[in-house]
């Protein structure tokens, strides 16, 4: 995610922090530094903030490491100032699995909960409840408070909490997915619209909550969309099968020339019929202003890309373009070079799928293959 910077590594999962937590934790000190004046209580704040965030970093970890069980990988984890992002590299197969992996969040919190209870039980440090707030009370009242509001929040059936997955999870054992998803998505924007209406009447985090809430169950719906035109397609159907490559030894004249020819922006780097490297439009853009121009492709490519089989199901590939909307992936057979994928035939394929409604239409939009190289400027 953007303006993130790497927390660490811990168990397999890159952790991030997003630079906007940092304000709210520096907003955290003075707000309990004021009503006393004491730097003590400042301290105090940031720990309790610090605490709480790992809180949430342990509920992420909840969904990553039941995920794994199913073979599941995490990206990475982001902490936000409205809570944490786990990015699954897929939605689990089954809907029992998603339902299991939904719930192991909260539970994390309910355990974390249950223990801060028992240990103020044995402790018999209990304190009215009166008497907490949010910078007022017991650290560990708070704390329990907390993971118990984060379990209640995240148990709403609306997307992007873990409600609305626990319901699309329920829903899809008795539909097929994208209907599931569909009804999870309603019922999160029917929530929304009753935060944003109490939110003018009480609060208006409500509606910052409102927004929040309306645009994952919208993002969900959308997803879920494009997951079931393209359900059984694979990287053949959708790949552009004319497109340029170029020689290692074009120059950066060449590509200028190539460039300004047509609208393939990235170009797969070619030697004795074996693609060894990708130009990415971005670099070819760059070395023009700050190399000379008999600069050669070999010189500025890309020797670590990415590829994918002709077979390769066009859901997965679209995990990938998710991260990276640039994408370029050479596209792969038997070890040859035999399309291109990019953003923009991968979103006009759905289009045309979704159009014809069958699978059996990908010809025709696919005239025959015609691959142009540029060679050796001699």
């Amino acid at each position: 995610m953007k303006w993130s910077f790497k927390l660490g590594r811990f168990l397999g999962i890159d952790v991030f922090v997003h630079f906007t937590f940092l304000i709210v934790l520096a907003i955290v000190g003075p707000a309990h530094w004021l009503p006393q004046g004491s730097l003590m209580q400042a301290f105090g704040g940031m720990v309790f903030f610090a605490l709480l965030f790992l809180c949430v970093l342990l509920h992420e970890y909840g969904h990553a490491l039941m995920a794994r069980r199913f073979d599941v990988g995490t990206r990475d984890i982001t902490l936000l100032p409205i809570g944490g992002v786990a990015r699954l590299e897929r939605i689990p197969e089954k809907p029992s699995q998603e339902l299991l992996v939904a719930l192991a969040g909260p539970a994390v919190n309910v355990v974390i909960a249950l223990g801060l209870a028992a240990w103020l039980t044995l402790a018999q440090a209990w304190e009215p409840v009166s008497a907490l707030g949010i910078a007022e009370g017991g650290m560990i009242e708070r704390l329990l408070a907390l993971n118990i509001g984060l379990v209640l929040f995240n148990l709403l059936p609306a997307f992007p909490m873990d409600g609305g997955r626990v319901l699309r999870a329920v829903l899809a054992m008795k539909m097929d997915y994208a209907r599931a998803t569909s009804i999870a998505a309603n019922v999160g924007k029917g929530m929304a619209i009753v935060f944003a209406m109490a939110g003018l009447i009480y609060h208006p985090m409500l509606i910052l909550i409102a927004v929040f809430v309306w645009s994952g169950a919208a993002q969900e719906a959308s997803m879920a969309q494009v997951r079931s035109v393209v359900a059984g397609a694979c990287a053949r159907e959708a790949m552009v099968t004319r497109f340029h490559t170029v020689h290692a030894s074009a120059t950066l004249r060449d590509l200028a020339t190539l460039m300004l020819s047509g609208a393939q922006h990235d170009y797969p780097v070619m030697k004795r019929e074996r693609i060894i490297g990708k130009l990415a439009h971005a670099d070819i853009l760059d070395a023009m202003r700050n190399r000379p121009m008999e600069t050669t492709a070999g010189e500025i490519m890309r020797e670590d890309f990415a590829t994918v089989d002709e077979g390769e199901q066009l859901d997965d590939i679209l995990q990938r373009e998710r991260e990276d909307p640039s994408l370029a992936l050479p596209v792969m057979n038997h070890g040859m070079l035999t399309g291109l994928l990019t953003n923009e035939n991968l979103h006009e394929y759905i289009i045309i799928r979704e159009a014809t409604g069958s699978s059996g239409h990908h010809d025709v939009w696919r005239r025959g293959m015609r691959v142009i190289r540029v060679q050796d400027a001699t």
